[in-house]
């Protein structure tokens, strides 16, 4: 079965940014920002920015005067991005296909992408439009998920929506976590040009201050819940109802806090 796993529209948006984002985003979206920020760029695009988790994390910690443009493929989700800026803010909002960037070579002094990479149909031409976009001297800071075994809530999703459709299970967390081996991202980037490439792999301990919130955005904050209706055998709602009690029994205790591992990358145009 075909399915789309890159369209966040509909009500997805809301529950990705309600649901998962205090969870699974936040954490890294201020350490993405610092890490922005040190590198003191006059001008900064973001791509993938989703519902401005990490938007609203670089605005905070860029200096006033620098500019910030974000981009994301799904306009829904740049709608939720918005709310969060007023007019002093001079966040810059563009649809737009990473693999295709409509703005001039040179623009950026950094480009930011968090947890994007994954989605991207052709991920070595999204590094070359990166390096095409940033000046003499930018930096390309890029981070995806490390392995599902070391972010225990995809185990649980994929888990639970293999058990309701065993012979047909919808495929969506494979996506997020399928860009978990280094050198192939490493080699890419050194291919499209970048170099004085680091590595750093950054884990978190995060405590779920409201799981049920956290199981809702599991099934409908991404397009799980529509592999699920798309398949006979069980509602969303019950997909819910299971991956909320394992949450409960993995992490319900308020002293055990849930681990979660990504990998950065940090690429410099020379």
């Amino acid at each position: 079965m075909s399915e789309d796993t890159a369209r966040f529209v509909g009500d997805i948006p809301q529950h990705y940014d309600t649901g998962l984002g205090p969870v699974i985003f936040a954490d890294y979206a201020a350490d993405t920002a610092r890490r922005t920020a040190a590198c003191n760029p006059q001008r900064v695009l973001e791509i993938a920015a989703g519902t401005g988790i990490v938007t609203r994390c670089l605005r905070d910690a860029l200096p006033a005067g620098s500019s910030l443009t974000a981009t994301d493929f799904n306009a829904p989700m740049l709608d939720i991005a918005r709310t969060k800026f007023g007019a002093a803010d001079q966040v810059d909002f563009q649809t737009a296909d990473a693999t295709q960037l409509p703005f001039a070579d040179d623009s950026f002094d950094a480009v930011v992408c968090q947890f994007g990479l994954m989605f991207f149909p052709d991920k070595d031409k999204a590094h070359r439009e990166a390096h095409r976009v940033l000046s003499s001297g930018g930096t390309y800071l890029l981070s995806v998920w490390d392995r599902m075994d070391y972010n225990p809530y995809s185990v649980i999703a994929h888990g639970v929506l293999g058990r309701f459709f065993p012979a047909d299970p919808p495929q969506f967390y494979t996506v997020p976590f399928s860009c978990a081996q280094i050198d192939p991202i490493k080699e890419s980037l050194i291919n499209a040009g970048f170099s004085d490439i680091t590595i750093s792999v950054i884990r978190v301990e995060k405590e779920i201050a409201d799981i049920a919130a956290f199981a809702r955005g599991l099934v409908y904050g991404n397009p799980a819940a529509e592999q699920i209706r798309s398949r006979q055998g069980a509602e969303p709602e019950q997909v819910f109802d299971a991956i909320l009690q394992e949450l409960r029994r993995s992490f319900g205790n308020s002293e055990r806090r849930m681990p979660m591992q990504s990998i950065m990358f940090s690429a410099r145009k020379l």
